[in-house]
Formats: structure tokens, C-alpha cells, sequence
């Protein structure tokens, strides 16, 4: 297990839009600031689940895609990368305060803070895995659970495995433009849209259906090939591949919620008007916050983050001028 012992100011639980944006406002404000995510990349479900969606609810964007938002909240929190902290790939497993310091307890390790804010939607956001052995391994190398770039496959021999309308999508996106695309599905009938469907049945992708995924081939670091298995069968195929693309969908987790000492109700957590939770010293906004006449938007929580960022430092320095003025007076280009 690793353990920094360094001390944030303030630790976010969640690495999606509203943690990136209390992220950045807190560092508006001049404190450190930790980012924990579970997943392996910043953008929460809008990056992972659409990041090719257009999002019209956002302030002055008339209209812009998931990724592209997730790109310019990256963009924007650089402007304090020397006082912002990002660990991915972890899952916070529970806190505890002693005196004035909170420690967190991660998958990973242990982390400190003086204040937490959770703005980790409706739990820890992970993908649905092929649960073979090594797949750990190859992931975020040649092996990924979401697609952002169709050009990165391009000229390689790609193998996806899902039966959904991502999978089928991205089978149909990129026949022609890797050198070859096989579809593995382990049911015959494919859940996308019945139009996504025809055109995949028409295009030069392989198609591979009952088959369920059995082995994986590599070096330890890059897959180099899927055995696959026909349903009810002993019949075995292998697919050497470049890139193995896994749509099975992705899940959502509170099971740690319980050991948060917070109110909480189902995935949701109980917070006063100043964002606070029932532990003092620990915030919640975003999808992750409850309360009367609440409106599940990214752009609510965007709105709810400069609250709870300044009511955790409030907490943090209670003796220090803590008064909130405008971004044009903190910034000087």
C-alpha cells in the first residue's frame, strides 16, 4: 500500500465535471486540493459513457460535447497543477478524522486532508470487465473500455466484444478505417438499434455470435490475442489482435457510502443548504448531494461547487479573512 503523508487542504471524491470544476475554484481560492477517481481518466460518465453527446444546459456553450467539456475543465484546473493533486484508479473505501486532519482510506493507500468534499455522483464508476485472468494488466495499453479517438485504431486489427449500441457503434465507425474489426457477442441478436444492426450486417465487420470471450494471449503488458468460445460448444477461436475493445457497460457502486459516517439515503447524500453533511468538515455536491427541490444537471452542480468550496475553507482557516471577491481580481493575465 503507498501513503503520501502530505496534507491537502481540500480532498474531492469524484474526478467528473463538478469535482473538476470545486477543483479548480478551490484552487482559485489558494488552497492545495486532491482529485480522487476511480476510474483511469478524469470526465466521470459524460467523458466515458458519451463523450460524443452534445450537452445544451451548460452556461454559455450553446452547445458542446462531453468530451470536449471534459477537455476544457482539464484545461482549466492546469492553471494550478502546481497545487492540485489527481489520483486515478482509486476507490475510497472510508475516512476518519483525528483532531484537525482527516485520513482517507483508498484501494490504493492512505490520504490526508483537512476537508473533504464528495462529489462522486452516485458511487464509484467503474467498467463491466471480462473477468479473465491478466485482463488487469492489459488495460489503458492496448485494451480499453471506452473509445475516445476513433484515428487511434486505425490500420490495426481490432476485436470488440458487447452486444449494446456502443459496441455496435464503434464497429460500425471504425470498419474502414482499422484493417480489419470482429465483433464478439454471446448472444445471437444484438441489443443496438435495429438501423446501427443492418448496417454492421452490411459492412466487412466480422461477426461473431454465440461466442463468449474465454483467454487472453500477450506479454504481460499488451494483449496480443482473444480466444473465444461458441455458447453450448467446445468450439475455441483464436483472434490475434492490435486492440481489444470491451463494451460491456459500466456500473456504479456506493457500498462504501455506509462506512462515510454521512446521512445518506440510497446513492444520495444528505446536505444543509451550505452543502454540508452531517460530519463536519466533509461536503457533498453534485448528483451525490440530496435535498428538497434538488435538480440532477451538471450545470446545478457546478453551481454548488464555489459553495461548498467555501464553506470547507470556512472550516479549514475559521480565524482567516476568508471573504469570496471576483476571478478578475485573482487573475492577471
Amino acid at each position: 500500500m503507498s501513503e503520501n503523508r502530505e496534507i491537502y487542504d481540500i480532498t474531492i471524491i469524484g474526478g467528473g465535471p463538478v469535482g473538476l470544476f470545486a477543483a479548480f475554484y478551490a484552487g482559485l481560492r489558494g488552497v492545495s486540493v486532491k482529485i480522487i477517481e476511480s476510474l483511469s481518466e478524469l470526465g466521470g460518465q459524460p467523458a466515458v459513457l458519451y463523450p460524443e453527446k452534445m450537452i445544451y444546459d451548460v452556461a454559455g456553450f450553446p452547445g458542446i460535447t462531453a468530451a470536449d467539456l471534459t477537455e476544457n475543465l482539464i484545461k482549466q484546473l492546469d492553471r494550478f497543477k502546481d497545487t492540485t493533486s489527481i489520483c486515478l484508479k482509486e476507490e475510497v473505501k472510508t475516512f476518519e478524522k483525528d483532531g484537525d486532519i482527516f485520513t482517507i482510506e483508498t484501494t490504493k493507500g492512505q490520504h490526508f486532508s483537512r476537508a473533504i468534499v464528495i462529489a462522486c455522483g452516485n458511487g464509484a464508476f467503474a467498467p463491466r470487465t471480462l473477468g479473465l485472468e491478466g485482463e488487469e494488466a492489459y488495460a489503458d495499453n492496448n485494451l480499453f473500455y471506452n473509445v475516445h479517438k476513433l484515428d487511434q485504431f486505425a490500420g490495426k486489427d481490432v476485436v470488440i466484444c458487447g452486444g449494446g449500441d456502443s459496441a455496435v457503434d464503434w464497429a460500425n465507425h471504425l470498419d474502414g478505417l482499422a484493417k480489419s474489426v470482429t465483433i464478439v457477442h454471446r448472444r445471437d441478436t444484438f441489443r443496438a438499434h435495429e438501423h446501427s444492426v443492418e448496417v454492421l450486417k452490411e459492412s466487412n465487420v466480422n461477426i461473431l455470435t454465440p461466442y463468449v470471450p474465454l483467454e487472453l494471449s500477450g506479454d504481460g503488458q499488451f494483449v496480443k490475442s482473444l480466444t473465444v468460445q461458441k455458447v453450448k460448444s467446445d468450439e475455441t477461436i483464436e483472434l490475434p489482435l492490435d486492440a481489444l475493445i470491451v463494451s460491456f457497460g459500466f456500473s456504479t457502486s456506493n457500498k462504501n457510502l455506509k462506512n462515510w459516517n454521512v446521512d445518506y439515503k440510497r446513492s444520495s447524500i444528505a446536505v444543509s443548504p451550505l452543502f454540508e453533511t452531517s460530519q463536519a468538515g466533509v461536503y457533498a455536491i453534485g448528483d451525490a448531494a440530496d435535498y428538497e427541490g434538488k435538480v440532477d444537471l451538471i450545470a446545478t452542480g457546478f453551481g454548488e461547487a464555489p459553495t461548498a468550496i467555501n464553506q470547507a475553507i470556512n472550516y479549514i482557516f475559521p480565524d482567516r479573512d476568508n471573504r469570496v471577491v471576483h476571478s478578475t481580481s485573482l487573475i492577471n493575465e
